[in-house]
């Protein structure tokens, strides 16, 4: 897909190192004029050094976006918008983690999340159109929790069947239904 330079499509990638295979990354290379939200190097945990991340990219586009959020990404994304204003198209929000509930092993704990201002998580509409792609088996977060998380948004819920987290250790690496939400959000007419 080769879009045009406006709205400027934002990637805001959840707490990950870069992953080649990841569908963010995909996107990201095959959408013309997009944006990424590097990985932090230090604070990586800080929820307010990962809004800040997003508010730097987002400081430098002149004019509207379409922010491309995944995992934490998505937690990044809704704690940007309770902060910030400017011009967004809209928002795909795909398998956000339940940050209110334990995760897994492995994930960081509670404690650590609730330390880092992760959590609670914001409940408040989005100012903008968003649409929260959710897994029924993702090991981050049931559906019913994701899915009470996007009414509480205002956003669309799209059932993704069982995806696991949506990544590359779950089987998916491009994603092309990611295209088809952001045509959605974005009905500017593209360049091809």
């Amino acid at each position: 897909m080769s879009r045009t330079a406006s709205p400027t499509v934002v990637i805001v990638p959840g707490l990950r190192d870069h992953v080649e295979e990841h569908w963010q990354t995909v996107l990201a290379a095959e959408t013309v004029g997009a944006r990424s939200v590097p990985p932090l190097t230090g604070d990586r945990l800080s929820r307010d050094a990962q809004v800040a991340a997003l508010e730097s990219v987002l400081a430098d586009i002149p004019g509207p976006v379409v922010l491309v959020a995944h995992s934490a990404g998505v937690m990044t994304t809704v704690h940007w918008a309770q902060r910030h204003r400017r011009p967004v198209t809209g928002a795909l929000l795909a398998a956000p983690p339940d940050f209110d509930t334990p995760l897994p092993a492995g994930y960081p704990t509670a404690q650590a999340l609730r330390e880092n201002g992760w959590t609670p998580i914001p409940r408040s509409p989005l100012p903008f159109r968003s649409i929260v792609a959710a897994s029924t088996n993702d090991p981050l977060a049931t559906f019913d929790r994701v899915a009470g998380l996007a009414r509480a948004w205002g956003s669309r819920l799209v059932n993704l069947g069982p995806v696991g987290h949506l990544n590359p250790a779950s089987g998916y690496g491009a994603w092309p239904r990611a295209e088809e939400f952001i045509r959605e959000l974005d009905p500017a007419p593209e360049a091809l």
